[in-house]
């Protein structure tokens, strides 16, 4: 472990390609304040100009839980009135689009409780892995919250709607099996072997081609778009750079040498 940081209940570290975003407020599951949500797009951005920084991880301090939504002991002072709830909801959605939007690939490794906000975020990564004791739910139904198209339609895009009808409408929780039935979780793991599993994935990830990585995920991301709002030139630059890069030379070479490529991104 280096580089760390350290930001009220958020905390960030690197091991080598790999960058981690922590929610560190075990006390109350990980529940998410104003102050954390903006401190979590800070840490985002940092790991977007990095260039030694290939694959993010998101997970939860205390091994209890992911994240497990709003702090509702701040609704009060920071959800309590129209225009404090315009400003919650305004850091929840720019923390969920710097993670939906960022460049790189992110995981959700996912122990314990992950609701409501919680879910908001995990869909918003790239992968999402679990721990076999795992819990999902969007309570919103039981606390007559509204929620938004943007958080709606990321949830129909990964389960479909029809899934996503019966994780709002019962609000009730749903175990690792049932979320993975309903393609809401990649993997489920012992909970035991989460932490070895994810780390070994991330580096699977940062060891390969990062252009390559790097443009399925942004031609992905146009594809579940409308026809009229995908940036289909943009795809077709992307897989040319990658054609033309020292990273594809590098592939060959390795290939024929019988070796592991190193990949340096360009």
């Amino acid at each position: 472990m280096n580089d760390m940081a350290q930001t009220a209940k958020m905390l960030s570290r690197k091991e080598g390609r790999v960058g981690y975003v922590i929610f560190n407020n075990p006390e109350r599951h990980n529940a998410v304040s104003l102050e954390m949500w903006e401190a979590a797009a800070g840490m985002l951005e940092q790991f977007k100009n990095d260039p030694e920084i290939r694959v993010v991880v998101f997970t939860g301090a205390g091994g209890k839980a992911f994240v497990s939504g709003a702090d509702i002991s701040k609704f009060e002072s920071e959800r309590s009135n129209e225009e404090a709830i315009k400003r919650y909801n305004l850091a929840v959605e720019n923390a969920n689009a710097a993670i939906h939007e960022f460049p790189k690939p992110t995981i959700a490794m996912i122990r314990g409780y992950c609701i409501g906000g919680g879910m908001g975020l995990a869909l918003c990564c790239d992968l999402r892995i679990c721990s076999d004791n795992s819990k999902f739910a969007v309570p919103a139904a039981k606390l007559g919250l509204g929620y938004g198209y943007i958080g709606i339609k990321r949830l129909v895009d990964v389960v479909g709607p029809s899934f996503a009808k019966e994780i709002f409408f019962t609000a009730r929780q749903f175990d690792a099996e049932e979320a993975r039935v309903m393609g809401l979780v990649n993997r489920v793991v012992p909970t035991a072997e989460l932490e070895t599993f994810v780390t070994n994935y991330a580096d699977t990830i940062s060891a390969n081609a990062p252009l390559t990585v790097n443009s399925v995920k942004f031609i992905v991301g146009e594809a579940v778009k409308e026809d009229s709002k995908r940036n289909i030139p943009r795809c077709a630059e992307l897989v040319k750079q990658c054609f033309a890069s020292n990273d594809y030379t590098e592939g060959r070479k390795a290939f024929m040498e019988k070796r592991k490529p190193m990949f340096t991104g360009s």
